[in-house]
């Protein structure tokens, strides 16, 4: 009889156990969903993670011949450099031309927060709903917030990628240096000059004080990665 009562009390300890088990699996599903959804995301783009991203507004004659361009598309952006955007690239490139691997080595980085949802997708490997990501959490004031948010969906690789591809324009007299750093093509240099002016009280201002040491062109790509606040 004691031995009965000893099997039926182990039984009923496992049946406990496996019930808890399957509670703990069941609570966990939206997570586990969520992890899913994210490595297919990283998945598919993967095999670009390693790719290094020309700036099509910084590239040389002979970086945008090296990649294969056409002697006439290589002379219109040389001309019109600053190019204002991805839609003027591709206007320029014409058909014939394979855009889509094209431009994981060679893009012009967009503007997080005035950017078209739809746009964003001429990234490699950005679709609809990583697309979509980026539009909902404007309007973004940092890197750091932008990392913070799609590093919700894709690993710390796959963000330092889409950095290539996006920048986060900053308010002139209250950015971080780290947040100047991050906008294309400025280095140590420039983000000390840009902070040695403070404090800008217009944009003349900032024209003419950067001025000094880029030439018109370089100046013009540089204002459009910058703002005051009214």
């Amino acid at each position: 009889m004691k031995q009965l009562s000893k099997f039926a009390l182990i039984t009923a300890l496992a049946g406990f156990t496996l019930l808890s088990c399957k509670e703990k699996k069941s609570e966990d599903t939206p997570a586990e969903t969520m992890s899913e959804e994210t490595t297919s995301s990283t998945e598919e783009t993967a095999p670009l993670m390693k790719q290094n991203v020309l700036n099509v507004n910084l590239a040389t004659e002979a970086e945008l011949q090296e990649k294969g361009l056409a002697p006439e598309v290589v002379a219109a952006i040389l001309e019109k450099k600053p190019l204002m955007d991805m839609k003027e690239l591709d206007a320029l490139l014409g058909d014939g031309v394979d855009k889509a691997a094209l431009y994981q080595t060679l893009f012009i980085p967009m503007n997080l927060n005035t950017t078209p949802e739809a746009d964003f997708k001429m990234i490699p490997g950005v679709g609809d709903r990583m697309a979509h990501e980026f539009e909902e959490y404007r309007p973004y004031t940092s890197v750091a917030q932008f990392k913070r948010e799609i590093g919700k969906y894709v690993d710390e690789e796959e963000v330092a990628r889409y950095l290539n591809y996006v920048f986060v324009p900053v308010e002139l007299n209250t950015a971080s240096e780290e947040d100047i750093k991050a906008l294309p093509g400025v280095g140590d240099r420039m983000a000390h000059e840009f902070e040695e002016y403070r404090p800008y009280t217009s944009m003349e201002q900032f024209r003419r004080e950067i001025g000094k040491y880029v030439d018109d062109k370089e100046l013009a790509r540089l204002e459009r990665l910058v703002y005051l606040k009214k």
